[in-house]
This record gives C-alpha cells, structure tokens and sequence, in this order.
C-alpha cells in the first residue's frame, strides 16, 4: 500500500457503493503526475482504451512503451488513460452505468470483489485469461464467490527495516528478533542505549489499518472476530509500546511517508514500511537490513497484500473480449512480468518470475518471503465487508493508542460496530 494512495470502487451502483469507494484506501503508485486525456471509450474496433492508476508515467515511460508495444502485438491500437488512484473507482463505477467502460482495468486488489459485486468485471472463466500460474494467496484477493476476475500485476506488502548502527550499539542482533517477545526485548535495549525503538503509522484511515493487519493476523485473530483475545492483544502490543517508549506518540497520526522520514533520520532502530520505500532506504546514509514482520509466537506474519489486478470489465460487444484477453496476456506474461514489476516496485506474482528478481537483486529475498505469507484484505470471504470491518479497527487502534480505550474495551466496541455494518 503506497503512501498517498486511496480507495476505488464499482457500479450497480448507487450512492452506498461509492461511498464505500471513498473509504477503502488502495495499495498502489504514487499519484503525483499527469494522465493521458479522454475517458471515453474510443471509437472504432482497432482502438482499445486502457485504464490505470498510474499517472506518473507518461508517454515516454517503459510502462506505457510495455502498453503499446501490447497493443501492437494484438493489432489493434492502445488508447490509456493513467488516473489518480483516488478518482479510478468513481471513473469506473460512472462509465460501467453508462455502458461505457474501458477495455482493460487496472485496479487496486481490494476494490475487485466490489466491482465483481457491482456486476462490472468478467470472470476469467468467461475472457479465458490463464490464472494458474499465480501464486493462490496473491489471487484470492481477485476472488468472490469462487470466481476470479483478473490477474495480479504484482504485489508489495510490509518489513520491518532496521538500522544496522542503532543496534548494533545497543547490543541487538536483528536476527535474533523472531517474534514478539524478542522484538521487544530488542526496543528496551534500543532505548537503555538512547536510541528510539519503532515507527509505524497508526494514522485513522485504511492506511493505519494496513500497517496494523500483520500484528492483528499475526496474533492469530481473524477479521471477523476483532474482540478476540488474540486481537486484543496485538492492539495492547502496540499501546504497550506507546506507554514505555519505544514507539513515539506521533504514529497515531504517521501517515507510511511520515514514519519513514522518521526513520530516515537516523535515530530509530526500526520501521515498519513497504517495498517501495527501497530506492529511499539506499538513500538514507546508514546501513540497513531487512526482516520479516514477526508473528506473536514465531515465524512470518501474514502482511496485507498491495498491489493491482488487471480485470476486463463487461462490454455491450462481446467480441472485444478476445483482443482485451490478448492485451491482458502480454502485459502479465512471464517475458514481461519480470519488466512490468521492476518499474512499479512489485514483487511477480509467480515464483518462476520471483526467482529472477531474486537473481537480479538478492536484497528481494526477504520481500519475496513476505508476499508469499502475505494475504488479500478481502481474502477469507470477506469481500465488500471488509471496509467495514477495517474503519472501526482503525478507530480502536486509535482509541487504545491515545489512551481514551483500554484495548478490550476498544476492540469490543470495533466488533459491535463491524458486525452491525456486516449484517
């Protein structure tokens, strides 16, 4: 989930569906550039309009040369919109009412099944898009009801980055950090040496709940039960940390970019980020490592996938769905993989793929570990209740940092309030 990244949704299509969209925050590139034009679908048959959340590459970009090149390949001609990540969803959802959608739709994993609900997407069964190749973890957060409806472009998910220096001087070996106990064990020793312990963003939107899921699943809790003992305590862990300082106060309004310009200032031991904080890491001025977030008893905790499906939404002429597949195809293909998910930060969706980043690059290895136990948000069947569930998480991750909640009390009340919206 990509700092400065928010939510996209589907038609059917009324106003509760796009509020939905407002809230769910998305896990894709940086908005911070310019699109292509018109958001109409083109006329003529030897035009296909591509839409993406990418408005940072223009034209002259490997990204859009890889669309063309696509088109090409398909002979037809690309016409690709690049839109803020924020405004895809509600493009989507309007053209969708109109009978107007694009060929090729390039969105947030989370904002798929929502879409599917809406009506808006095929399934791959019907545009005979090959999936097998995709690792199931990635996949499932393209799945509703049995039916998968695209094909992830990638993915990204979070670490734990460390500063080599600070623990070192506090006597830590970042290996050694296997789960909760020892994690914590290391933040004391990182404070008693006058460093700080961890940054994280706690901020209350999908952006907190994002950084908090791998503490929530890896306690063993589950969404659907967020008054657990087991999710109580990964908001106690968390509260905990807070009270003795070794979190700072300000991670209840850290956004993923503040807490890593904490980091980067030199003094934190550690800081929970993404993938795509990797290019600033070698920026930094010190040494750092890498480690899986540990689950509470031992091993890696499931982190939340980020990243994009590549869908073809429903068409009024069924007969583009052959070219629309041919495009897909080319853009996830293993010749092209290995290209597209260099450029966006992403770990490849298959390990034949995977394999080669790891070969170019050994410092993916830890990323690749982490995709693989990570899962979709929407995964376990939660599908379009899972932003109801995840905004009262985030308000009692907030109630319990600021003290206002214990952390049962908190949670008890998320689950009161989740369960309602669920209903």
């Amino acid at each position: 989930m990509r700092p400065g990244s928010s939510g996209r949704r589907a038609a059917g299509m009324g106003a509760a569906v796009l509020a939905a969209a407002a809230g769910l925050a998305a896990c894709s590139s940086p908005s911070d550039g310019a699109g292509s034009a018109s958001p109409s679908q083109a006329a003529g048959s030897g035009t296909y309009t591509i839409w993406d959340p990418y408005p940072q590459y223009d034209k002259s970009s490997d990204w859009v040369k890889l669309l063309e090149s696509c088109g090409t390949q398909a002979g037809v001609k690309v016409e690709r919109t690049g839109y803020d990540t924020s405004d895809l969803t509600n493009k989507a959802l309007l053209a969708a009412q109109q009978g107007n959608s694009p060929d090729v739709l390039i969105v947030d994993n989370p904002v798929v099944s929502t879409l599917a609900e809406a009506g808006v997407l095929t399934t791959t069964e019907e545009n005979k898009l090959d999936v097998s190749s995709i690792a199931p973890n990635l996949l499932a957060a393209g799945q509703a009801g049995g039916k998968t409806y695209g094909v992830p472009i990638g993915a990204n998910t979070l670490a734990l980055y460390y500063n080599k220096e600070v623990l070192k001087k506090a006597g830590v070996d970042a290996a050694a950090v296997k789960d909760w106990a020892s994690l914590t064990a290391a933040l004391e020793k990182v404070k008693a040496a006058g460093k700080k312990g961890i940054t994280f963003s706690a901020i209350g939107t999908e952006e907190g709940s994002f950084q908090f899921l791998p503490w929530f699943w890896g306690s063993g809790a589950n969404l659907t039960k967020l008054d657990s003992p087991e999710g109580v305590s990964a908001v106690a862990l968390w509260a905990d940390w807070l009270k003795k300082g070794y979190a700072p106060n300000s991670v209840i309004n850290n956004t993923q970019t503040t807490s890593w310009q904490e980091f980067a200032g030199g003094d934190y031991a550690f800081a929970e980020n993404g993938t795509w904080q990797l290019a600033n890491a070698k920026k930094t001025g010190f040494d750092y490592g890498i480690i899986p977030i540990p689950a509470k008893g031992g091993g890696t905790a499931p982190a939340p996938t980020g990243g994009e499906f590549v869908s073809i939404p429903v068409q009024s002429d069924t007969a583009r769905y052959a070219t629309s597949q041919k495009l897909v195809s080319c853009l996830t293909s293993t010749d092209n993989s290995l290209a597209t998910t260099t450029t966006l930060s992403y770990i490849a969706p298959t390990e034949a793929v995977q394999g080669k980043q790891v070969a170019a690059n050994p410092e993916l290895e830890v990323w690749v570990a982490a995709v693989k136990a990570a899962k979709g948000r929407t995964s376990d069947n939660l599908g379009t209740k899972y932003p109801k569930i995840s905004e009262p998480m985030w308000g009692a991750v907030q109630a319990a940092l600021s003290g206002s909640k214990a952390p049962q009390e908190a949670m008890a009340a998320a689950q009161s309030a989740a369960a309602s919206a669920t209903q």
